[in-house]
Formats: C-alpha cells, sequence, structure tokens
C-alpha cells in the first residue's frame, strides 16, 4: 500500500530525522451544503446596509467587495478625523472586516509643586492646563480627612471621551475642562481594590491619583460607527501597563493595582455605552511579548490574568487579542524553536486570552519563510541585514510555517480541555529595512504584493483568521502602495496546503487555500510535470481561515518518484499563478 506524505515545512533539525506524517487515502465524501463555520466566521459581525455613505468627508463606497486573504488589519490614532473614514473604506473594499486599534500607556510620573513632570524632569506640557489638578486633588482629600495624602500620581492620555461610567466616586472623582482638553481625575487604592464606599473621612489613608488627558469628542465612538458603517469589528486597545526599568520587556508589577483600576473604570464606561454594539469585537491586549517556554514564568502574565479577568466581568463574551512576537534566530541567546513557542501559547492561552495573532516575524527579519528543502539556501537578501549572508537552515530554527503548525497542535489540545482561543496569524506587512522608510521613525519599508502572498501560504491550514500590522502606514506607503497592488491583483490563487485524498476510488490531490473555485491545480517534480483542471471544490469543514476553500483533482501519485519533492501550484482560468508553490513530498 502506497502512501504520500507531505511535508509541509517540518521542522527539521540538524540531529534529528525528518519528521513524517501519513496521510489518509479516503477523501470524505463531499456534500452541497456549507460546513461548519470557523469561531471567527460565525461571530455576528456588522452588515453595510447601504450602497454609499456620506459625510463631510466624502462619499464612501460600500460596495464592490474584492476579496484578499488578510481580512484584519491594526490602525493608528489619527487627528484627523477623515483619515479613519478613508482608511475603514479601504480595508473594507479589500474585504477587511477587522481593525485592531494601537492605544496608549499608563505612565507613572513624579510631582514637583504640583506639575507633572516628564521622564526627563521637564514640565509636562500636556497637563500645564490642568496646573492646580494635583493640588486641588490633595486638598479635596485632607478636607474629608486632614490625614489623607496623594502617594503615587499615574498620567494617562487618550483621544477618547468617557461617560459618568468612569467615576467610582463622583464626590472626589470628577471631569475637568481646561483648555482644548477635557481632564479626569480619578483618586483610588494603590492595591486596586477599588471599594465602592467611597469613604475618605474615615481612616486617613494614602492614595493614587490617575489623571487622564482625553479629548472633548470620543474617537471611539466615531470608529465604532464607522465599523456599523462598513461592517468591520473593532478591538479598541486596553491601556498599556507601565514597563519594569530593569527589563523593559516586561511589566512592572508594582503598578498592577492602578492598571487594574484604571482597567476596570474603562471597561464599566464602555460596558455602559457600547456593550451592545456589534461593532465592539473585543479588545487589543498592546503589551508585547516574545512567544517562548520562558512565558510560563513570566510576571507579565499576571498582569494579563488581571486585565482579562475584568474585561470578562464588565464586557463577558468580547475576547481579548493578543499578538505577541517570534524570534526564530539560531545566533541569538533568547532565539525559540517552534516547540518552545508552542509552550508559550499554552501559557498565554491560560492567562485568559481569547485570540492569539502571533507576528510572523518575517517583516523584522527573526523568521524566514522556507520550506524544508530550502534550508541549504541563501535567504533573502532583505533578510541579510538581520541574519547575514547565509542560509535559512544555518540562520532560523524553523520557518514561519514550522512556528504556526507546533501552536495549532497545542491550540486543539486547549479546545479539547475546554479553552475558548483562536489561532490567527498576524503577516508583518513591511520589510526590515528599506531606502526609503514607510514611517518617520524607524527604518521598517514597503514590501510587496508577492511576498505577502508567499507569507500567507505559510500559515497554512493552522490558522482561523489572517490579520496584518499594519494598514497605516505600510499598506498606503510607497509607489505604488501595497494597497494598491492588493486591489489589482486580489484574486490571484494562494496555495497554503495539500494533501493525497481519493475519491470514489481515484486517486488524487486535495489543494486548500484562497481563490481555488476553478482554474487548474499544476504538479512539477524532477522529470515531470502535470496540469489538471479543478474538478471538486468546497468549503473545508474544519477551523481555517475565512475565504479558504478545496479544490480536488484526480492525480496518479505512482508516476512521482519516491522522496523527491513536487511543486503544487495553482493557476486560475485568467492564468494567474500563485506566487508561492507548497513544496510536498512522497516518501513509503
Amino acid at each position: 500500500m502506497r502512501w504520500l506524505t507531505v511535508l509541509l515545512g517540518a521542522a527539521i533539525l540538524a540531529a534529528i530525522a525528518a519528521v513524517v506524517v501519513v496521510l489518509p487515502d479516503n477523501r470524505p465524501t463531499a456534500v452541497d451544503t456549507p460546513s461548519t463555520p470557523s469561531a471567527s466566521q460565525a461571530k455576528s459581525l456588522p452588515q453595510p446596509t447601504t450602497k454609499e455613505y456620506t459625510d463631510d468627508c466624502g462619499t464612501f463606497e460600500l460596495q464592490g467587495v474584492k476579496k484578499y486573504a488578510i481580512t484584519g488589519y491594526w490602525i493608528t490614532p489619527s487627528s484627523n478625523p477623515c483619515t479613519w473614514r478613508h482608511q475603514l473604506e479601504e480595508i473594507h473594499q479589500a474585504g477587511g472586516d477587522t481593525v485592531i486599534r494601537i492605544g496608549y500607556g499608563l505612565q507613572y510620573r513624579t510631582v514637583t509643586d504640583g506639575r507633572i513632570l516628564t521622564k526627563d524632569g521637564e514640565v509636562d506640557p500636556r497637563y500645564t492646563d490642568c496646573e492646580d489638578c494635583w493640588n486641588q486633588a490633595e486638598q479635596d482629600l485632607k478636607a474629608a480627612n486632614p490625614g489623607n495624602r496623594i502617594g503615587r500620581t499615574y498620567v494617562y492620555r487618550t483621544d477618547e471621551h468617557f461617560g459618568p461610567g468612569l467615576f467610582r466616586c463622583p464626590g472626589m472623582e470628577r471631569t475637568i475642562e481646561a483648555g482644548k482638553r477635557v481632564y479626569y481625575r480619578l483618586i483610588t487604592a494603590p492595591d486596586g481594590s477599588d471599594d465602592s464606599t467611597c469613604d475618605f473621612s474615615g481612616k486617613a489613608g494614602t492614595y493614587d491619583l490617575i489623571l487622564i488627558a482625553a479629548a472633548a469628542e470620543d474617537s471611539l465612538e466615531k470608529l465604532l460607527e464607522l465599523g456599523d458603517t462598513f461592517g468591520v469589528q473593532v478591538f479598541p486597545s486596553l491601556p498599556v501597563a507601565p514597563r519594569d526599568p530593569k527589563a523593559s520587556t516586561r511589566a512592572n508589577p508594582e503598578h498592577l493595582g492602578t492598571l487594574t483600576t484604571l482597567t476596570r473604570r474603562l471597561m464599566q464606561d464602555y460596558g455602559a455605552r457600547f456593550k451592545d454594539r456589534a461593532s465592539l469585537g473585543g479588545f487589543y491586549q498592546p503589551f508585547e511579548l516574545q512567544m517562548g517556554a520562558t512565558l510560563v514564568n513570566n510576571p507579565t502574565l499576571q498582569v494579563y490574568a488581571e486585565q482579562h479577568d475584568i474585561v470578562e466581568q464588565e464586557l463577558p463574551g468580547k475576547p481579548i487579542l493578543v499578538s505577541p512576537y517570534l524570534d526564530a534566530r539560531k545566533r541569538v541567546p533568547f532565539g525559540q524553536t517552534p516547540k518552545q513557542v508552542a509552550e508559550g501559547f499554552r501559557a498565554l492561552a491560560k492567562s485568559g486570552v481569547g485570540i492569539i495573532a502571533p507576528q510572523d516575524s518575517r517583516g523584522t527579519g527573526k523568521v524566514g519563510l522556507f520550506w524544508p528543502d530550502q534550508r541549504d539556501d541563501e535567504v533573502d537578501k532583505r533578510l541579510q541585514p538581520l541574519v547575514g549572508v547565509t542560509t535559512y537552515g544555518t540562520a532560523y530554527h524553523g520557518s514561519t510555517r514550522d512556528y504556526y503548525r507546533e501552536m495549532s497542535v497545542v491550540r486543539d489540545q486547549l479546545v479539547d480541555e475546554g479553552y475558548e482561543v483562536e489561532l490567527w496569524a498576524n503577516v508583518e506587512s513591511f520589510e526590515p529595512s528599506a531606502t526609503q522608510p514607510c514611517q518617520p521613525q524607524g527604518s521598517r519599508g514597503k514590501t510587496d504584493k508577492a511576498r505577502l502572498d508567499a507569507a500567507i501560504a505559510m500559515t497554512g491550514r493552522y490558522v482561523q483568521k489572517v490579520v496584518s500590522y499594519m494598514w497605516s502606514d505600510f499598506f498606503t506607503c510607497g509607489e505604488p502602495a501595497l494597497k494598491d497592488e492588493v486591489a489589482g491583483d486580489v484574486d490571484r490563487p494562494i496555495a497554503v496546503d495539500a494533501i493525497r485524498t481519493s475519491s470514489a476510488g481515484q486517486d488524487g490531490i486535495e489543494v486548500r487555500g484562497y481563490h481555488l473555485d476553478s482554474g487548474t491545480i499544476t504538479l512539477n517534480w524532477p522529470g515531470g510535470s502535470s496540469e489538471l483542471p479543478i474538478t471538486v471544490s468546497d468549503v473545508p469543514n474544519e477551523a481555517m481561515a475565512e475565504g479558504i476553500v478545496t479544490a480536488w483533482v484526480p492525480f496518479d501519485w505512482s508516476q512521482v518518484p519516491y522522496g523527491v519533492w513536487v511543486k503544487v501550484g495553482v493557476r486560475s482560468p485568467a492564468g494567474k499563478e500563485a506566487t508561492e508553490p507548497l513544496h510536498v513530498r512522497v516518501s513509503v
């Protein structure tokens, strides 16, 4: 009996023999009804209700969507109200249904004579319009009890505007309008207990002051309105935890109580105003971590767990999304293998995270895109600033595909254990460096759609959704802009997975990917090739990314020699070929 072993990016380590997977020889009977959608697909998303939308920023198209494999994007805050409108229109037109907002951090600050200082010891101009805010807060505390005092001062900047749900003790906490800004004064217990009795006159106490510099109009309200209009779910950012001064990659547990209180207050306000909004998809945890086995003992997970518990209490059903980074480089001491990263996935899921979207880290150069038979190939020149002139096997512990595969195994185990967690892929839409960077600060530059398609192919059948960091500025910079490349080539097929299957006793191959509804499957191996028309196209019955379909063609595998690598591609009826062919291997 012959079996086809398809090694799609299996991690082949120097001293370990290649691991092979024996695939079944029977293909499930195709059905006409759609299969059960994934958790991402099944969520109720807002839907556009009209063909056009007009406001002071112009007329926006709500129809004519051309679906790309990436369906979610990070966006940055903007002071121009029309910028977000144009961005969401473009994201909607590209088939996007999710935006993830980058936010702001809670910061501990020192105070001199009631004036809030920057980290450099200068008076912070953001709070000069509220110059008496600190002194007035301490006066009000002492009026309640002469022994009261402010022990620590924190600031939090935002372009949002909050409602009365932000306050626990309105007699001591208040809104302060000063200049062009609105400030919110919160008085809290350092341990995060947030006592609802609001008794400041009994036993004297030391309190934390949180001063929020906010906006006159609420950016989140506007963003959710746009989400409702364009059919896009929004993931606002949670406040970022203060960093540990001794290890900036970790959150500082000394400020956990205050961060907990601020998070609770924000979630209570959001719950009062936005609980039933379809466009509120969940919340983004912006404190970035490296995926690896060391996460198990990382104190930052305590910060994660505290914040995530609050979200579950105040807005049940709204998942937390995190996007940790990978580092597969062998030449750095903190490089992690796929197995180690999978253990990090487990630790994150157990902290209450509902969606884990690991960065593929190709944009930063910390992981490469390659197949097992390419380990001796020289790395992409765009990666050489990070790893030097070397081979993929020398530079990296594995390919992005190896990492997503191992995480998907753990994800399946966690789901069986009762955890509700999804694995998304965050495909980085930039290059490590460029002569013309896409951002005012930093060196990261424009990539192209071909490289993006290859990165999507590497996510395989392992993820439930593909998102990308980020729309602004990496999809909008350069000439042509990446968004224009995508719009002009959105129907190009992308193959992500292939397995040997049979139908009605006939041997064949099933290819999974995007835009595989028709066309041909191409197979090329040393000494032979074949091109076969797609005869069966269906929706997979597994939890895969939205847009993935399966295409089956009959193929006699006996004509392919054992042990050789076969490149499996797809060609559309218009002649467009998948940029990145799958590499599969036949073995006994």
